[in-house]
């Protein structure tokens, strides 16, 4: 699974990354976690399963759909107590509901 986070700056979201990673990890998990801008989002679709949205750039959800759904990219917004707590486990069990959602 290929897991982006799609922010602003990338401060905080890189630090929720490492977390993620980390919680992958001990779960013996195959994915990839990346954190890129909105900007270099195009760049990145082709080998994207989920994107979730950092709630500071939640705004930026309509748009970030639009280009990513048709080709089948599931695509959220982090919830944001997850988020503000840095809880890698939570937005990476977010990212594996998106998969498994009907």
């Amino acid at each position: 699974m290929n897991i982006l986070l799609v922010c602003s700056a990338g401060m905080s979201t890189s630090i929720l990354v490492r977390k993620m990673r980390e919680q992958a990890e001990t779960q013996a998990l195959d994915v990839t976690i990346e954190a890129i801008p909105e900007s270099e989002l195009s760049h990145h679709l082709d080998q994207t399963d989920v994107i979730l949205i950092g709630p500071q750039v939640r705004y930026l959800e309509t748009k970030i759909r639009q280009v990513a759904e048709p080709k089948g990219v599931r695509v959220a917004i982090i919830n944001q107590m997850a988020y503000g707590l840095m809880k890698g486990d939570l937005v990476l069990e977010q990212a594996q509901s998106l998969l498994t959602e009907a």
